[in-house]
């Protein structure tokens, strides 16, 4: 089963690109962020001719994120718990039944943050405990569980060509770092460091300053593993090739392979 994150930014603005890399790639299950569209605007057709079954949480020009699944979906839950009044479409979660039973997955479009301090860093590290307290729950449920997202953290010098640069970034603040790992410490383990380990590898690259042609890179998209699917977890890899086709989304496709 093979479970991608992809954070298009816009899918409208991506409708010749996002469904050309999956007709190559074919991954069963595929989490999106940053839709930029209300679900009646989602391009459905589109990918349900691929093959898909689609789970939506859009929003109008902001957030938005979906689950593209080849499984039937045995439930959909559309919200973080922890705060009624949060309107922002940021977090979809699905399950679905593999050969070795219930596979639950989620897409997460995490908060900027940006500026810090301020309204919008205090919302992100909110949001983080609430995704922190829901994951907590999660895993008391004993089955594989894959957090899929655009986390929007730099965990460390490793994940970033130039952490100076950064530095008073709410993506590479000493509390959203810490935030991060608390997450991490509850028993979750990102695929990508599992297998790979890799310094300076990346899934965005800016439009401004030649970023990518430089590799000025980050990586912010990660999939978060439970102990019962990251001992399954097969391979792991970075898509990063699309990033140079014709208008692409800022993010490329993180996918791991799992035997589930």
């Amino acid at each position: 089963m093979e479970i991608a994150s992809f954070n298009v930014n816009s899918i409208r603005a991506r409708l010749h690109a996002v469904p050309l890399w999956l007709s190559e790639a074919k991954p069963d299950i595929v989490c999106l962020q940053e839709l930029k569209t209300v679900d009646a605007d989602f391009p459905a057709e589109l990918f349900e001719e691929l093959g898909y079954n689609i789970a939506l949480h859009g929003q109008k020009s902001y957030n938005g994120v979906a689950v593209l699944s080849k499984f039937p979906f045995e439930e959909i839950n559309m919200r973080l718990p922890g705060d009624d009044s949060d309107e922002q479409a940021r977090y979809l979660e699905v399950v679905v039944t593999g050969k070795r039973g219930p596979v639950r997955v989620s897409s997460i479009y995490l908060p900027n943050g940006n500026p810090a301090p301020g309204l919008k860093y205090d919302y992100k590290l909110d949001w983080m405990a609430r995704l922190r307290k829901h994951a907590r729950k999660l895993l008391s449920y004993e089955e594989p569980l894959i957090l899929c997202g655009d986390y929007n953290v730099i965990q460390s010098e490793h994940d970033v060509h130039d952490a100076a640069l950064w530095a008073n970034d709410a993506l590479y603040l000493p509390q959203t770092r810490a935030a991060f790992r608390a997450l991490i410490n509850l028993g979750l383990t990102s695929a990508f460091d599992q297998i790979d380990r890799r310094a300076h590898q990346y899934t965005y690259w800016g439009y401004q300053g030649g970023a990518r042609p430089k590799n000025h890179g980050i990586r912010i998209d990660h999939l978060l593993c439970s102990g019962q699917a990251i001992d399954h977890l097969k391979s792991i890899r970075i898509d990063e090739h699309i990033r140079d086709r014709e208008k692409p989304s800022d993010h490329v496709p993180i996918i791991g392979d799992f035997d589930l």
